[in-house]
C-alpha cells in the first residue's frame, strides 16, 4: 500500500463535496470551543518552545494568523497572544485532552497535524519553528511523528502523481510554445529537479491544474485554489530553492577564500519538506574513504545530503591519524599515558615524550583542517541564509571536524538578522570546539529545535590533537556544555571509546541521540534479523548528571575520572600492543603488534591489505584484553 493510500485511510477521507475533489475535515469545521482549544494548544506550546525575547514577534504573528485561519472571533486574539507570551501556565495537556474528545478528532487526531501543516505552508515558507511546533502538538495528541513525515511525503507525492498523469498533454502544449532551450529551463525552474519526480512549471495556465488537482487531496479545495494561482505557483517553487534543484544545484563558481572544495552530494534520492545535511570529519583509507560512508544508516529525512569539503586535506588528516595510531603501538608497550593535575585552576595532560616526538605528524594536518573547517562553516552559513535549499527546515549533523563546521556555521548565522526559522535541529558529535556556555548561547536564536552535544570523556585522541591547536581549555567533544535546557548533552562514553568510533559506530550513536536510522542496519549495511541488533532508547547513553555539571563549573578541561585513567602495565609483553583506555575496541584491534620493525604490515582475513587503521569489518571481532589495562 502506498503512502498516500495509508494516509487517506488514517484521515478517513469523506465523499467528495465537489465532483473530483475529495473533502478533508479541517480546523474550521471543529466546534468553536475546540477551535479555541486548538489555537490555545499552539499558543502555549509556542511559549514553551520559544521563550526567548527575540522569538516573541514570531509567536505573536503565528497565533494571530492561526486565529484568522480558524475563523475565530477577533476578541479571542488577546487571549491567544497572552498564551504565546508565556501566560498560559501548564495548560497544553488540558487543551490536548479537550481536542481528543471531539467527535471529528476522536478516531483521527492527525487531522490537527494536517491542518496545522496546511496553515504553516500556505505562504510557501516552511519555517523551522513551525515544524518544531507541529512536532510538539502532534506528540501531545499522541500521534507518532512518523505520521507527520508521511503527511509531508504524501503532499509531494500527490504533485508527482498528477504530473505523471498529465505529462503527455503538458509536454505537447509546451513544445508548441517553447523552444528546446526554454523547455530545459522550464524543467529546471520547477518545484524539483527532473530526477526528483515533481515538476511545477512557471506557466500559470499549465501549472494551475497540475498543482490544484494534486494538492486538493492534502490541503482541501480552498488551499488548492490558492496554490493554483500564479502567486501560489511561485510560492510553492520557493519551498524548494532556486531552479528547484535545491542543494544539488549549488556549485561553488569560484574559490572562496581558503576553500578549495565545497559540494553537496545526495545521500538519498527522495524529496521532502525538510532536509538533513551530514558533515564528515575526516577521510581514511578503506571503507571510510568517502564522505557518505559513515551515514549509510541515517534516515532523518527522505532528502539527505552530505557535504563534500576539502577532501585532500581531510585525507591527509586521516592518514596522519593512521600513522600516529600505528606508531603508538610500540610506545605504549613501554610507557603508559598518565594524567597529572597541575593546580587547582588548570587541569592538563602530561603526554609521554615518545608520543610528543611524533606529534608533528598530526599537528600540521590537524591545524590546517581546523582553519579550513571554520571557513567552510562560514560559507555554509551564507548558503543557508541565501535559501539555496529553499524555504525549508534544515537539520545539521556532523562529527569531529564536521561538527566544527556546524559550530562555525551557527556562529556566522547568529550574526545575521534573518537567521531565524532556517535550522531545525543540530547534532555535534565529538566536536573540537569551545565548550563554554557563552560561546553556545547565540545558537538558541538560530536553532529552532534540539541542540545536541555528544561527547566522550575518554577520547584521548581528541585531547591529544587539540592540546596545542587552541589555548581553550574546555572542549565540547570531551564534556558537557552547561547552558540551559536548549542544549542536550549526551555522554557517549558507553558507545564511543575513541575518536575514530564516531565514524565506525555512527548507527549506534545516532540512535543514542534520538536520530532515526534505517531499521535493522549493521555496520556492513546488511539487514539484520529482528532482535539481533539491540535498540538503545534515545538519550539512554546519557543525560548529563548534576554531578557532571558541578565538576565542570570551573571551565577546565575534563580531568581524569577513575574510568578514564589508564593503569601502568604490570607485565608488558612486547608481542602485544597495549593501548590506553579511551582507545575503542576497533582502534585497539587495528594497532599492529609491536614486533620487529622490519615485520611486514598486517593483512587481515578480509583482504584489506596493509592498513594501519585495520579492516572496519574486523572491528566487531573479539579481542584479547591488553595486559596491564582494565
Amino acid at each position: 500500500m502506498g503512502t498516500q493510500d495509508r494516509l487517506s485511510r488514517r484521515l478517513q477521507v469523506a465523499e467528495p463535496g465537489v465532483e473530483g475533489e475529495p473533502h478533508l475535515p479541517t480546523g474550521q469545521e471543529l466546534t468553536e470551543a475546540n477551535r479555541f482549544a486548538y489555537a490555545a494548544l499552539c499558543g502555549i506550546s509556542l511559549s514553551q518552545l520559544f521563550p526567548e525575547p527575540e522569538q516573541r514577534s514570531f509567536c505573536s504573528e503565528f497565533v494571530a494568523g492561526l486565529v484568522k485561519w480558524l475563523e475565530l472571533s477577533e476578541a479571542v486574539l488577546p487571549t491567544m497572544t497572552a498564551f504565546a507570551s508565556g501566560l498560559g501556565g501548564e495548560g497544553a495537556d488540558m487543551f490536548a485532552q479537550i481536542l481528543l474528545k471531539d467527535p471529528i478528532l476522536e478516531d483521527s487526531p492527525l487531522l490537527i497535524t494536517q491542518d496545522l501543516l496546511s496553515f504553516s505552508l500556505k505562504d510557501g515558507r516552511y519555517d523551522a519553528r513551525a515544524r518544531v511546533l507541529i512536532c510538539r502538538v502532534t506528540s501531545l495528541l499522541r500521534v507518532p511523528l512518523e505520521e507527520l513525515d508521511l503527511l509531508e511525503e504524501t503532499f509531494l507525492e500527490s504533485l508527482k502523481e498528477t504530473k505523471e498523469k498529465e505529462s503527455e498533454t503538458a509536454e505537447a502544449s509546451r513544445k508548441k510554445r517553447e523552444n528546446r532551450r526554454k523547455w530545459k529551463r522550464y524543467l529546471l525552474i520547477g518545484l524539483a529537479t527532473v530526477g526528483g519526480g515533481t515538476v511545477i512549471g512557471v506557466t500559470g495556465g499549465l501549472a494551475a491544474p497540475l498543482v490544484a488537482a494534486g494538492a486538493a487531496t492534502i490541503i482541501g479545495s480552498a488551499g488548492a485554489a490558492a496554490l493554483g494561482s500564479a502567486a501560489g505557483i511561485a510560492v510553492m517553487t520557493s519551498l524548494f530553492g532556486a531552479a528547484g534543484a535545491g542543494l544539488t544545484g549549488y556549485k561553488m563558481k569560484k574559490r572562496v577564500g581558503a576553500i578549495e572544495e565545497f559540494t553537496f552530494l545526495p545521500l538519498t534520492e527522495g524529496r521532502q519538506l525538510h532536509i538533513t545535511i551530514a558533515i564528515t570529519g575526516w577521510l581514511a583509507s578503506g571503507k571510510y574513504r568517502t564522505f557518505s560512508a559513515p551515514w549509510a544508516a541515517l534516515a532523518r529525512s527522505r532528502e539527505q545530503y552530505c557535504l563534500a569539503w576539502e577532501a585532500k586535506y581531510l585525507m591527509e588528516l586521516g592518514n596522519a591519524l593512521e600513522t600516529i595510531l600505528s606508531g603508538l603501538a610500540n610506545m605504549v608497550a613501554q610507557e603508559a599515558l598518565k594524567y597529572t593535575v597541575l593546580s587547582g585552576i588548570v587541569a592538563a595532560l602530561t603526554w609521554p615524550a615518545s608520543l610528543l616526538s611524533v606529534a608533528s605528524v598530526i599537528d600540521n594536518p590537524w591545524g590546517v583542517c581546523l582553519h579550513r573547517s571554520a571557513e567552510v562553516g562560514k560559507h555554509l552559513a551564507h548558503i543557508l541564509l541565501s535559501r539555496q535549499q529553499g524555504q525549508r527546515p534544515v537539520t545539521l549533523i556532523g562529527f569531529s571536524l564536521g561538527a566544527r563546521v556546524i559550530y562555525f556555521c551557527l556562529q556566522e548565522m547568529a550574526q545575521e538578522k534573518d537567521c531565524h526559522g532556517i535550522i531545525e535541529d543540530v547534532v555535534l558529535l565529538g566536536a573540537p570546539v569551545e565548550g563554554e556556555a557563552k560561546h553556545w548561547e547565540p545558537f538558541r536564536k538560530v536553532v529552532s529545535g534540539r541542540i545536541i552535544n555528544g561527547y566522550c570523556r575518554g577520547d584521548w585522541l581528541l585531547s591529544f590533537v587539540y592540546r596545542t591547536s587552541s589555548v581553550q581549555l574546555r572542549v565540547a567533544g570531551l564534556q558537557p556544555v552547561l547552558l540551559d535546557r536548549r542544549v542536550e548533552n549526551v555522554d557517549l562514553s558507553s558507545v564511543v571509546s575513541g575518536h575514530l568510533d564516531y565514524a565506525k559506530q555512527m548507527d549506534v550513536i545516532l540512535k543514542a541521540v534520538g536520530i532515526r536510522t534505517k531499521p535493522a542496519w549493521d555496520e556492513k549495511g546488511l539487514s539484520l534479523a529482528p532482535g539481533s541488533l539491540s535498540q538503545e532508547k534515545p538519550h539512554q547513553a546519557a543525560a548529563t548528571s548534576l554531578s557532571d555539571k558541578t565538576t565542570n563549573q570551573d571551565g577546565q578541561t575534563q580531568g581524569p575520572t577513575p574510568g578514564d585513567t589508564p593503569k601502568a602495565a604490570t607485565s608488558p609483553d612486547p608481542s602485544q600492543a597495549q593501548v590506553p583506555e579511551g582507545l575503542d575496541e576497533s582502534e585497539g584491534a587495528s594497532l599492529p603488534a609491536a614486533a620487529s620493525p622490519t615485520e611486514s604490515p598486517h593483512t587481515c582475513s578480509h583482504g584489506m591489505g596493509p592498513n594501519p587503521l585495520g579492516c572496519p569489518d574486523c572491528a566487531s571481532e573479539t579481542q584479547e584484553p591488553c595486559p596491564g589495562l582494565d
